[in-house]
């Protein structure tokens, strides 16, 4: 599988694999978001994702892939150190906000620093074009962001910290973004970093989650909460492990823009499965972002 995926990278080939992987990122990762709303405490849920796929990495970094070089360890450090404080920002901004307002906030950030990022870490050019695709999306996600926060309930004061929560997680995922792209290309087999990532990755927040479980008043039942925490843990490689593959084979600005139509992803899930209105002002949103992936993509 390594040498197939190896043999792909900077091939045509390779550039739609890199377009389906990351189409198949954003609808993962609509579902995934969703998994850390609703009946649990956001950290609970996410403790549970991040301990099950942990889990499911242990033998394959135990027995299937290549051991890392001395030099990815390093790489590894850091990416620990960047997805943790990723992981603590949004479970904050959740804490304190509506999930239909930080999301969009969150996700509207991402891709808009990533292709700054990417440009700078990789020498990657976007024509101007593209980056018309890019303003596009981004607009029509924050525009999204801005129409759910007219229809809020919630404290203004906690809302205005959820947002600015919400804004630097989206900082935070445009540095992951563009470091595990640094991390994936600095090893042989890529599947090794994707490996170790996910059991590195899966360590810290369960433990953080376990203490915040035993000092609660109520705490949720185990067995469902764990349920959620392997459904998430699989979409988890379907998530994040597509995107970081995918910014291996082609463009890392790129790959990062298509991932964020997870916000119409989102949408239509909730419209087709749990019978939420769109309205034509979110349908109208949401085709400006579909509109800015097809311009990034083909402009």
């Amino acid at each position: 599988m390594s040498e197939f995926f190896i043999g792909m990278e900077g091939t045509a080939t390779g550039q739609n694999w890199a377009l389906g992987l990351a189409l198949l990122a954003a609808f993962s990762h609509a579902i995934f978001g969703a998994l850390q709303k609703g009946r649990f405490d956001p950290w609970l849920t996410r403790g549970a994702i991040d301990g099950a796929y942990g889990l499911i990495a242990l033998p394959i970094v135990l027995f299937v892939v290549p051991w890392p070089e001395p030099h990815m360890w390093l790489i590894f450090a850091g990416m620990m150190v960047i997805h943790m404080a990723y992981k603590l920002l949004q479970a904050m901004a959740y804490s304190k906000g509506a999930f239909t307002v930080v999301y969009p906030v969150v996700r509207g950030t991402g891709p808009l620093v990533t292709v700054f990022a990417a440009g700078f870490v990789f020498g990657e050019q976007f024509a101007p074009m593209q980056w018309f695709g890019v303003f596009l999306l981004s607009g029509g996600i924050f525009g999204l962001a801005a129409f759910n926060l007219t229809r809020s309930k919630v404290d203004q004061s906690a809302l205005r910290a959820a947002i600015a929560l919400a804004f630097i997680t989206g900082l935070t995922v445009a540095l992951y973004t563009t470091y595990d792209a640094f991390g994936i290309r600095a090893t042989a087999d890529p599947f090794t970093f994707l490996a170790w990532f996910f059991f590195l990755d899966g360590l810290i927040f369960p433990f953080i989650a376990a203490r915040r479980y035993r000092r609660m008043e109520n705490p949720p039942p185990l067995a469902p909460l764990l349920r959620r925490g392997l459904l998430g843990g699989v979409l988890a490689y379907a998530s994040f492990g597509s995107i970081i593959l995918a910014t291996r084979l082609d463009s890392v600005g790129e790959a990062a823009v298509l991932r964020e139509t997870s916000v119409v992803f989102a949408a239509l899930i909730g419209w087709l499965f749990l019978k939420e209105t769109v309205g034509p002002v979110r349908a109208g949103l949401m085709a400006i972002i579909a509109l800015g992936a097809i311009v990034v993509e083909f402009g």
